[in-house]
């Protein structure tokens, strides 16, 4: 027996958008057709694997959204980071609140069995390149689970008018794919809902408000911002755990610097570096060791020169205009 072309079709079709409610609805009528024709033990043996399937746990299902299909498909970036928590430069305030999200995150069917909600909607806010975006990757990274970085500016500009709609489809993925979905720039979605807005900026905020209100513990959202001074007021009282990030200080400039140039740092006076090195942020930081590891490679060398990391550090700060 087999299945008509039209069933066929219908299954690729399914499966191509990302539909597993019609890809299964369409198996089961095909087993329906084996039944009738007198093919019974394809019949059952079909059926049990289509349930098997359906009834999949939803952690078993990750691997399925790291490649985006459907509507889905135009709205994130799937990514599986590489980056622990030990890697993350801050102080240490900072990496307490995420290693508090991640043992909620690591315990969060004993908190629920007690009728707790684990810490799932995070706001990161602090300037550009300072660890926002890389502390998403850690907590993805730490429960193993893929990064979904959503297109904001795909949903505010190609999708203009039909923005709540595919909010909707990514809260909506949320609930059963669990991944760490990455709102990034979030001050595009999220500032004040003023008269000198046009509607359906307000529409898209409220509706997103809505959404997040609603969000399932399933999965981690986290808004990352760089204008924490612009976002609505009525966001922050939505979310569990709100970060601030900074520019690193001298010993935390130091920190990032060494992380990046590895065995190519020793012998250099962190001392003498961290005059040039204040002001800069971390992402900052680190181009400045990469750029000062390449230059003592590109002479033969082993290691880097204080020397070469002062001009990479004074390079970046003309490169900002300071």
């Amino acid at each position: 027996m087999a299945a008509s072309g039209e069933h066929i079709k219908a299954l690729v079709r399914s499966h191509a958008a990302g539909d597993d409610a019609a890809f299964y609805a369409v198996a089961l009528q095909v087993a329906a057709k084996a039944a009738r024709q007198g093919h019974g033990t394809l019949a059952n043996e079909l059926k049990q694997t289509i349930e098997a399937a359906r009834s999949q746990p939803v952690a078993d299902k990750v691997t399925a959204i790291a490649r985006p299909r459907g509507d889905l498909s135009e709205l994130v970036t799937a990514a599986f980071p590489e980056v622990r928590l030990r890697d993350l430069v801050g102080p240490q305030p900072l990496k307490e609140a995420v290693a508090r999200v991640l043992h909620e995150q690591r315990q969060r069917q004993a908190l629920l069995d007690h009728g707790y909600t684990p810490a799932h909607r995070l706001l990161l806010e602090g300037p550009s390149g300072t660890g926002k975006t890389m502390t998403a990757a850690v907590i993805a990274h730490e429960l193993s689970l893929p990064l979904l970085t959503i297109r904001l500016d795909s949903l505010l500009s190609k999708y203009l008018g039909e923005t709540a709609s595919k909010l909707r489809t990514v809260f909506d993925a949320a609930a059963t794919q669990r991944a760490v979905y990455l709102f990034d720039e979030f001050d595009a979605l999220g500032g004040h809902r003023s008269g000198n807005d046009v509607g359906e900026a307000r529409r898209i905020l409220n509706s997103f408000l809505i959404f997040l209100e609603q969000a399932s513990a399933e999965s981690i959202i986290v808004a990352a911002t760089n204008h924490r001074s612009i976002l609505d007021h009525a966001l922050f009282r939505r979310f569990d755990v709100v970060i601030k990030y900074g520019l690193p200080d001298a010993a935390h400039a130091s920190e990032a610097m060494k992380a990046r140039l590895g065995a190519m740092g020793r012998g250099i006076r962190w001392a003498s570096v961290g005059e040039k090195a204040s002001g800069l942020s971390h992402a900052e930081l680190v181009k400045a060791a990469e750029t000062a590891a390449k230059q003592a490679i590109l002479r033969g060398e082993q290691r880097a020169a204080a020397a070469d990391l002062n001009d990479a550090l004074q390079a970046r700060r003309s490169a900002l205009g300071e």
